[in-house]
């Protein structure tokens, strides 16, 4: 049960090359909106591939090659996952060429932006830019563009990644998350105590809401 004085606390880990994460924050916000719950979003650093080396990667080559998904499965994959993201607001952008990338260099750079108060709207253009636009976040040109439209300065950013000043501390969060035992994502942590993983649906994260909520005595 949440403390009834503070707002409920929601930790996500995620990755922004994961369409699920998208998908399941989208399904989270339209719950937390209907619910009327005051909360506060955390996010966290997870790679879905982090021995990916800088080059990119098609989605298609890259599924059958880390899941052995056919390119009948991966199509429909995406068919369904482009159909979800309409219900919910969200346009996937699944085109031809559609690339899967590197992102270490993101994640350094949504830890600086929590350090300026916007890590939450960076992390959810980096999202539009990867699956709506298509761009490259492998290029650090494309991440400090992408920072600079959500108020962030250019230069700093520009910085950020060529010192690579937040990579120690970017690997030592991502190993404290695996070691809680996340090996998958989204992983959403309600009040730092119950996890919640995968995209559960809006009804499902309504009633998980509803559960959260403090009764009366």
């Amino acid at each position: 049960m949440t403390d009834t004085n503070s707002p409920l606390r929601i930790d996500i880990v995620s990755d922004v090359m994961c369409p699920w994460c998208i998908i399941g924050f989208r399904q989270l916000e339209t719950a937390l909106e209907a619910s009327d719950v005051d909360h506060e979003i955390h996010w966290h650093p997870f790679e879905l591939n982090p021995n990916m080396p800088p080059e990119v990667q098609g989605i298609g080559e890259h599924l059958a090659e880390k899941y052995g998904t056919t390119p009948e499965q991966s199509a429909a994959n995406r068919a369904m996952m482009t159909a979800r993201g309409e219900e919910l607001g969200f346009d996937f952008n699944f085109a031809d060429g559609f690339r899967m990338h590197n992102t270490f260099n993101t994640h350094q750079l949504l830890h600086w932006a929590d350090e300026q108060g916007r890590k939450h709207a960076l992390k959810l253009a980096l999202f539009t830019a990867h699956f709506t636009h298509g761009r490259n976040l492998s290029d650090d040109a494309v991440l400090v563009e992408v920072a600079g439209k959500v108020g962030l300065d250019r230069d700093e950013a520009k910085a950020v990644l060529t010192d690579q000043r937040f990579a120690t501390a970017v690997r030592q969060e991502q190993k404290f998350w695996i070691e809680q035992g996340i090996s998958g994502v989204p992983a959403v942590i309600f009040d730092r105590q119950h996890l919640v993983t995968g995209a559960q649906g809006v009804d499902n994260f309504k009633n998980i809401l509803t559960q959260l909520q403090p009764q009366d005595a």
